[in-house]
């Protein structure tokens, strides 16, 4: 079993791995609520401790050396079983169901490391996860279906509040290797008219006079990208990892800017334990991501 050997902090330990995966001191150190100056000094005690150089400061940021590349791959997997055992621990006893909603394009790139440290850490909690559309889930959320949800921000209708849990820039997405945005009118792959991220990608093309069709319909996001993959539509979505064959097209092919949109945590009326629990960990989970991500 791992262990963390005498004389390694857990502290120290993280504040390295933030560090050597973001790129920054001052980054790491809002992370951890401590001063530039009190992280360095984290990691002088850490280079002390064990002898090497860990880190260097190179033409993109701060870097491992190969000690220091070394130790990121195992302090990774140490502070991972040191967090669950504290957690597991410290946590208060949680049991029971509690039903999350989330639209199919946060399901897979979110949810997979959530979920599965909140199992670990409550394993008496069963998630049930319905993937729908944005407007259908907060439908669902007020015939009390479900009990809180991921969604787009702008469909959680009036007098809903939900928290922030990201935001970014909606991107344009297109083959890689067919000029699909060149045509005239450009076809669209997107979902139902409701949809929030639709109207905006509508809108963009008309105020830049740019005429479009909407050539494929569909409610999942695998539904949109299948037409832009095939070369014989353009789409939209949040920047993130793309399958082969995709690529997000910008102002240098022509394309408009599109608005910056959010994701948000909405929950429902009926609450309890168990759905805070899962929300604060969906809350943490963004966050951490967040930081990785900077």
């Amino acid at each position: 079993m791992l262990a963390i050997p005498p004389g390694l902090d857990p502290d120290l330990l993280r504040s390295f791995v933030l560090i050597a995966e973001g790129g920054s001191f001052t980054r790491a150190a809002n992370a951890v609520g401590r001063t530039q100056s009190a992280v360095s000094m984290q990691i002088r005690r850490l280079e002390e401790t064990l002898g090497q150089p860990l880190l260097l400061r190179g033409p993109r940021g701060v870097e491992t050396t190969p000690h220091g590349a070394w130790l990121l791959e195992r302090a990774r997997r140490l502070l991972a079983m040191h967090d669950e055992i504290v957690a597991t621990f410290r946590a208060p006893a949680v049991a029971g169901t509690v039903r999350l909603g989330t639209p199919d394009d946060y399901a897979l790139r979110w949810l997979p490391g959530i979920l599965a440290r909140f199992a670990e850490v409550h394993p008496a909690v069963e998630v049930v996860v319905t993937c729908a559309p944005s407007n259908e889930l907060v439908e669902r959320l007020d015939r009390d279906e479900i009990d809180l949800t991921l969604l787009s921000a702008g469909n959680e209708g009036p007098g809903a509040s939900g928290q922030t849990l990201w935001q970014a820039g909606l991107r344009w997405i297109g083959s890689a290797t067919h000029a699909t945005h060149r045509r005239a009118p450009i076809p669209l792959a997107l979902a139902q008219p409701r949809c929030v991220w639709r109207r905006a990608a509508v809108r963009a093309l008309e105020e830049a006079g740019m005429p479009w069709r909407v050539a494929y319909t569909s409610t999942s996001q695998t539904g949109t990208l299948a037409p832009a993959l095939a070369g014989l539509a353009v789409t939209v979505a949040l920047p993130g990892p793309l399958p082969p064959g995709l690529r997000f097209l910008g102002p240098e092919d022509g394309m408009p800017p599109l608005p910056d949109f959010a994701i948000i945590l909405l929950r429902g009326a009926a609450g309890g334990p168990v759905v805070e629990t899962l929300a604060e960990a969906i809350r943490a989970g963004f966050a951490e991501a967040a930081v990785t991500q900077a």
